[in-house]
């Protein structure tokens, strides 16, 4: 009798690579493509850093909409096609600031483009994260995170390479916008071909309801601190690069570290899960980032912004990685809600963070009183996780 064998089915780090190329879009460009094109954006239109926070803050706020979505059972089993739709959203909204003129504009945009960043990133993990655990295969979550990084260094290449380049009469970061929607396009097609058509171990049924153990408490809310503590420097440091006065280079060298950093953290972290367990190298990232936060401040320019940006790449993607690894095992009946609810937590930190900042740089004439309370900020979300000890962490 013929035996006929099943095709195989795709490897993990194919996944892999497709959800970080789909993170690079939806989070590199569709979250993070704001802070390059900024300092352009303050200029040619007159914003303040006042306006520039209610415009990060809008995105924000459409995060912690789609993260609060993101928990409910309507999406149990068509995770793959919503994270599609998002990514589409994304190119549509990327074109979108390339066309408008006026803060309420910029507003609506970025409110939306937050909701489909978030709604993208829990899918998306939704179904490479479940590929990578049914394979056993550790390598795909780095693999996986790097691309939030890898996404916000390209962004900085993106933004210098065309400064020789924009056309007569056209703002510089219109330019900048429309050439990100068009390379996220493209990456689009690509994530479509290789993102798998179902999880692993897919059951399409909703998720019981999420407990809530002292344990996942305190990391929810360390979670949501890091979202106001990260966020300012994440918004601000190509902002406080051009006034420091270091030009258009040391804007895309800052911005591109950041990136670099932020791809290679994860790989580089990795050496110290055995020493330091998963749980503590969540909290040995935070306070490191707390001390990149600081620098930003402390510290004379240009080194402020680039050491600053390095630390800020080194530890943003472990926290947010090694962070939603704990929240998974801490309710493994309910991980996607788990997910769902640390995510919404941290873009309620995330709205704070901004807005604060913003009113804090107005009234004190710069970005370094600021930079010091969100560094605060870091050092309370370090503290909180000695709360979090718990056997499966």
């Amino acid at each position: 009798m013929l035996h006929v064998s099943k095709p195989p089915g795709p490897s993990p780090i194919t996944v892999a690579v497709a959800g970080a190329i789909a993170l690079a879009c939806l989070m590199g460009f569709g979250r993070f493509f704001y802070t390059p094109v900024l300092p352009a954006m303050m200029a040619d239109l007159g914003l303040d850093p006042t306006q520039s926070g209610l415009i990060a803050a809008a995105n924000f706020a459409g995060y912690l909409l789609g993260a609060v979505l993101a928990g409910h059972g309507w999406a149990a089993g068509r995770e793959r096609s919503l994270a599609l739709w998002a990514l589409f959203a994304n190119v549509v909204l990327l074109a979108a600031m390339a066309g408008a003129g006026a803060i309420p504009a910029f507003v609506v945009i970025r409110f939306l483009a937050g909701l489909s960043s978030a709604l993208g990133m829990v899918f998306t993990s939704a179904v490479v994260l479940s590929f990578g655990a049914s394979a056993g295969d550790r390598r795909v979550p780095m693999i996986y995170f790097s691309g939030v990084g890898a996404g916000i260094a390209l962004s900085s290449v993106l933004v210098l390479g065309l400064s020789p380049f924009h056309p007569a009469g056209m703002a510089s970061w219109r330019l900048d916008w429309l050439v990100a929607a068009i390379g996220a396009a493209v990456a689009l097609l690509v994530v479509g071909a290789l993102l798998p058509r179902g999880k692993a171990n897919a059951v399409a049924r909703p998720e019981p309801p999420l407990a809530w153990p002292r344990p996942l408490v305190a990391l929810t809310l360390s979670y949501g601190l890091f979202g106001i503590g990260y966020v300012v420097t994440a918004t601000f440091i190509v902002a406080m690069a051009r006034e420091g006065g270091g030009g258009h280079l040391l804007e895309g060298m800052t911005w591109f570290l950041t990136g670099l950093s932020a791809a290679l953290s994860l790989f580089v972290w990795k050496g110290l899960d055995r020493r330091l367990g998963v749980l503590g190298v969540y909290r040995a990232a935070l306070a490191l980032e707390a001390v990149g936060v600081a620098a930003t401040a402390i510290l004379p320019a240009p080194s402020s912004v680039l050491v600053g940006g390095v630390l800020l790449g080194a530890t943003f993607m472990v926290v947010t990685a090694y962070g939603l690894q704990l929240g998974r095992a801490m309710a493994p009946q309910s991980p996607r809600r788990s997910l769902a609810m640390m995510t919404a937590a941290f873009g309620v930190g995330q709205i704070v963070g901004p807005l604060a900042a913003g009113w804090l740089a107005s009234i004190s004439g710069g970005y370094g009183l600021p930079s010091v309370a969100a560094a605060a900020v870091l050092s309370i979300a370090a503290l909180a996780t000695l709360a979090a000890r718990d056997r499966q962490a």
